[in-house]
């Protein structure tokens, strides 16, 4: 009896050592290699930052918008709501991606997966700009986004009509994102800051079901740091999510950095035992983003910060999300 006792000590302690050994391998699966004033630290600083962390493939895209530095302010303000001025959509932001990339060598431009962003969401001439810019950089880009649409306040702060994911200028997208086997990666709020309940909804599932060949990564789960702060959770979000990825074999969640918590992981870091078996109920559906615009400094503490959640997973679905999904949910030619 004691020998069998300490057999499963000993049993439980190398399960626990191997756990605590794990160390991943990730893709990042949202990156923006500039920030809201079409700036960067450069590809040499990205490429450093990701050696670091581990990072093995990226993808990679610009901001649709760029913020105004209005007349009347004194100072340059750091961040899209660092104060009242306009943002405005900016289509030059692929072609600094693409002049970016031109520059690097064959086997590190490889390690990157080019997002095209750079149109009006509201404009039905944007499938335009994205079809001259596929022929422009042939065998480029294999994917579209992030999309802007629903966006805390950059939305009332970006000049125009307010864009939605299920408007009639991104259905013309969707169509050519099926057409050229590219995913979308597309920033929908499930609601306003105030509302508790799945306001804009039907925003992002329109799409879904009329355009079940179009491969959508829903950014943040739907959620944003914003909403958080006003509502700290929401607890519609666990079972749409779920109902969602029931009916949608074409959806797939982008759990970037505004996800890790109040979801994924408790106040004390502890990881959420629905969360887990809602990933393990569907492995392949879930990938990891850094979400970081133009400066790479804190890559490898954004995606090393869902360590303890994915230590909490089975092994071979641990290593599906860090790195294997985002991968798989590419373009099969570039696979």
């Amino acid at each position: 009896m004691l020998a069998r006792q300490l057999g499963w000590i000993v049993l439980m302690g190398l399960t626990l050592q191997s756990v605590q050994a794990r160390e991943y391998r990730y893709s990042d699966a949202h990156l923006h290699y500039v920030d809201f004033f079409q700036e960067s630290e450069g590809m040499q600083a990205l490429l450093k930052a990701m050696d670091a962390a581990r990072i093995d493939q990226s993808m990679i895209s610009g901001i649709p918008v760029a913020k105004k530095w209005h007349e009347d302010e004194p100072k340059r303000p750091r961040y899209y709501a660092g104060d009242d001025a306009d943002a405005y959509w900016y289509s030059a932001t692929d072609v600094y991606i693409a002049a970016a990339l031109e520059k690097l060598e064959p086997a590190q431009r490889q390690r990157f997966h080019p997002f095209l962003t750079g149109f009006n969401p509201v404009d039905k001439n944007a499938v335009s700009h994205i079809e001259r810019m596929l022929e422009l950089y042939p065998g480029l880009w294999q994917g579209i986004g992030e999309v802007f649409t629903r966006h805390d306040d950059l939305t009332a702060l970006t000049t125009g009509d307010t864009p939605r994911a299920n408007n009639e200028a991104m259905t013309r997208i969707y169509h050519l994102a099926a057409e050229q086997d590219l995913p979308v990666l597309i920033h929908s709020n499930i609601t306003s800051k105030r509302e508790r309940n799945p306001l804009y909804l039907a925003e992002i599932e329109t799409p879904l079901r009329n355009h079940p060949h179009t491969r959508f990564i829903w950014a943040h789960a739907g959620t944003s740091m914003e909403i958080h702060r006003h509502q700290v959770q929401l607890d519609f979000l666990l079972p749409t999510l779920t109902r969602l990825l029931e009916d949608y074999p074409n959806l797939y969640i982008d759990l970037s950095w505004s996800v890790l918590q109040p979801y994924l992981t408790d106040e004390q870091g502890k990881p959420r035992a629905q969360w887990l078996a809602l990933i393990e109920r569907f492995p392949t559906r879930f990938m990891l983003g850094s979400d970081v615009v133009g400066r790479f400094d804190n890559l490898g503490e954004q995606l090393q910060g869902f360590d303890a959640f994915l230590d909490a997973l089975p092994a071979d679905v641990a290593q599906q999300v860090a790195r294997d999904n985002f991968l798989a949910v590419l373009p099969k030619v570039r696979q």
